[in-house]
């Protein structure tokens, strides 16, 4: 394995371990504060952390005026607005799913995104793998016991985190499709920036601002905020610069993992039968979308060697 491709490897785990556990502190936040209150303070947050690493990080490189500069580059804000506007839907449909559904439960269900990606390439012309149309089988069945079993109705956080699914997909394919050589933090923060921008007005018309509430709340915020919507958001485009698309979902899908460990030994939160066995078929689901096609035929072909020889 190339240098490159470890550090890739290295920056897409530790930016899926932050966003695992990062949903126990948006369920935690949610006791608290509305959704679009959580999600504009988190993401400010960001913004502010992201403009002063980036000055820092410019420090004896080159001076004050250069490092400025930097944030004219006219590609890195449309990027970074498209993007933003992506992961607004993603995290708007994310943070209001949470109010409704445990943290290890959402992280199943927003794992879907891994699935989803190849069918969102066939609007940009790359045809899916044959394992595509098994993995969303595979991913649906375990989804309704996820999600339905034993219950009369759909809980509404289960469809918030399904659109939230499918939203990431396209934040994802965004990144791959446009990030190319940008610098990564910068175009984080600016996509930070777009969500928090987005989420002001929402916030206003629907929820009621108290600040003492706001500061009751104030580390799943900064965890939130500086760890998951600063750096793993930071992580995902720098690793996925490096890996291949197959191997950088592959390790982001562990995110799924991380939350129901997270939910388990902090919030001491519980699973049936029929949701464990969804929760195993989901990520069933996400490693099948992932394996290359000519996986099995390879298998196949040195069984039949090896039972020849």
């Amino acid at each position: 394995m190339r240098k490159n491709q470890i550090r890739g490897s290295l920056s897409l785990l530790l930016g899926t371990t932050i966003w695992g556990f990062a949903f126990i502190a948006q369920s935690v936040g949610m006791d608290h504060i509305g959704p679009f209150t959580f999600q504009a303070v988190r993401c400010g947050l960001a913004v502010l952390f992201l403009v002063a690493c980036a000055f820092v990080m410019d420090i004896g490189k080159c001076s004050v005026r250069a490092s400025a500069a930097k944030w004219k580059n006219p590609k890195l804000w449309k990027v970074g607005l498209i993007c933003g506007c992506a992961l607004f839907v993603a995290a708007s449909l994310q943070q209001i799913g949470l109010v409704y559904t445990d943290a290890g439960k959402a992280g199943f269900i927003t794992a879907m995104y891994i699935v989803l990606v190849p069918i969102l390439g066939l609007f940009l012309k790359h045809k899916p793998p044959k394992t595509t149309i098994p993995s969303v089988a595979l991913a649906v069945v375990g989804l309704y016991l996820l999600s339905c079993m034993g219950v009369t109705e759909i809980n509404k956080g289960d469809l918030f985190l399904m659109g939230c699914a499918l939203a990431f997909a396209v934040q994802i394919n965004c990144i791959d499709q446009l990030a190319g050589d940008l610098d990564g933090l910068r175009l984080n923060c600016i996509q930070s920036l777009v969500v928090a921008v987005l989420s002001v007005p929402f916030m206003a018309l629907t929820e009621t601002v108290v600040v003492a509430d706001i500061l009751a709340c104030w580390w799943p915020l900064c965890f939130a905020g500086i760890f998951s919507m600063g750096v793993a958001y930071t992580l995902q485009i720098v690793g996925q610069k490096d890996l291949e698309p197959t191997t950088a979902s592959l390790i982001m899908s562990l995110e799924s993992v991380f939350a129901a460990l997270g939910g388990w030994l902090l919030l001491h939160e519980t699973m049936t039968g029929w949701e464990m066995l969804g929760c195993c078929l989901v990520f069933a689901g996400v490693i099948l979308s992932q394996v290359p096609v000519d996986f099995f035929s390879r298998c196949l072909k040195n069984k039949r060697r090896s039972c020849t020889s």
